[in-house]
């Protein structure tokens, strides 16, 4: 018996290392630690991740595959102007709501998974926030209302 085991182990060998090299490198990413704030919206508590440069923003919430009730990832734009988000990579259905400087909600976008549609502030917006599917709705979080303890500008 434990000449044929000396005799596969090769083979058992390459086979598995052929399938940790075949895991898709995203897969094996660590995911980067985000600065998180508590938001309020009415009487709503969200913990919110921030994406605040370039890079943070462009990866948003790619390759996750939950997130929790009430959290959420606000972004912070440079410059306040129109802002479209999609859902390349994204692997959870989203809402999002885009926020003027003052932190008032424009518009509210549900967003399918792994789409390349645009979904676009209603106009000049500073932030956004991306929560679960139908979370606005479901709490009562429409245009109109602030969200409060959103980052100022740089």
């Amino acid at each position: 018996m434990q000449a044929d085991l000396k005799k596969h182990l090769p083979l058992a060998v390459a086979l598995l290392l052929s399938l940790l090299v075949a895991v898709p490198a995203r897969a094996q990413e660590t995911p980067v630690e985000l600065p998180v704030i508590k938001l309020t919206a009415g009487i709503n508590v969200i913990r919110a991740e921030i994406a605040a440069n370039d890079r943070d923003r462009e990866k948003g919430l790619m390759f996750r595959t939950k997130l929790g009730s009430n959290q959420g990832m606000a972004f912070l734009f440079d410059d306040p102007g129109k802002v479209c988000m999609w859902m390349k990579n994204t692997l959870i259905p989203l809402s999002v709501a885009f926020m003027d400087e003052s932190g008032h909600i424009m518009n509210v976008e549900d967003m399918a998974p792994q789409t390349e549609t645009n979904h676009c502030s209603a106009g000049t917006a500073r932030y956004a926030l991306e929560m679960n599917l139908g979370w606005f709705t479901a709490h009562g979080v429409r245009p109109g209302m602030v969200v409060s303890g959103l980052p100022s500008h740089r």
